[in-house]
């Protein structure tokens, strides 16, 4: 039987998180499922619904890009302690893993997204916090936005909206996914036709026409359950267990 702490160790390890800086705490945030586990839950939020769905499916550990425990966050509203005596009553372990995710050069959302698309020459893409998360590459013949649109549509079960201020034709791609429409403001230097992320904030159009840049907005939940799908077979021949993606898409 597999314990939790050799699990939690071995995720540690492999995604680097003592190394990176972030706003969350990644590593297990909270303890309350069995010793030993038999099944492992994946998804992008930890949420009281994501939790119920997991336990449902038979999880005893539920791995997630968003957690609850992030720096300098108070629960003014009580939703943090309820989720943890969620948790606790179901008795299941919570592990979050956020910007490691989303950097990881093998099981990341932006590397995810970046096989997905085709690209080649990859290299590390899209400042945040002094940091690359995301990746950028190329095409070998240059493709549309809307062809860029449909796989993205179709493959992550998402509806993209696209901002097509640049070039008619792109070979160049940044990714960074999730909210990185920060990331908008040094296209420019980036040099890329075009960038693609989950969401964006509202002053992005504006900046995107002006600069004539290329932006596609994916879906920030559907971008980065990427990222958790790519653990899901990693953890499956590591230790010999059942494994369940729990979807519970936001909308967003």
């Amino acid at each position: 039987m597999i314990s939790i702490n050799s699990i939690v160790r071995f995720l540690n390890k492999e995604l680097n998180i003592r190394q990176i800086a972030d706003t969350s705490r990644n590593g297990l945030q909270v303890k309350a499922g069995p010793k030993h586990i038999q099944k492992i839950g994946f998804t992008v939020d930890a949420s009281l619904e994501t939790f119920k769905l997991a336990k449902q499916a038979g999880a005893d550990l539920l791995i997630v890009h968003h957690g609850i425990f992030w720096k300098g966050a108070k629960d003014s509203t009580g939703t943090r302690k309820a989720r943890i005596a969620q948790l606790k009553k179901l008795k299941l372990h919570l592990y979050a893993c956020h910007l490691p995710l989303d950097m990881h050069p093998e099981y990341g959302n932006n590397i995810g997204l970046a096989r997905i698309l085709g690209l080649h020459n990859l290299k590390p893409f899209g400042k945040y916090h002094g940091q690359a998360i995301g990746f950028q590459g190329k095409f070998k013949k240059p493709t549309s936005l809307k062809n860029l649109a449909l796989v993205l549509n179709r493959t992550l079960n998402t509806r993209c909206v696209l901002l097509n201020f640049g070039k008619p034709t792109v070979k160049s791609i940044g990714i960074v996914s999730g909210g990185g429409g920060s990331v908008a403001a040094n296209l420019k230097k980036e040099k890329v036709d075009c960038f693609i992320t989950g969401e964006a904030q509202h002053y992005v159009y504006h900046e995107a026409k002006d600069m004539r840049q290329n932006i596609i907005l994916a879906g920030h939940y559907a971008t980065e359950t990427v990222g958790v799908k790519l653990l899901m077979p990693l953890l499956q021949e590591k230790f010999k267990l059942k494994t369940v993606f729990i979807g519970h898409p936001t909308g967003f």
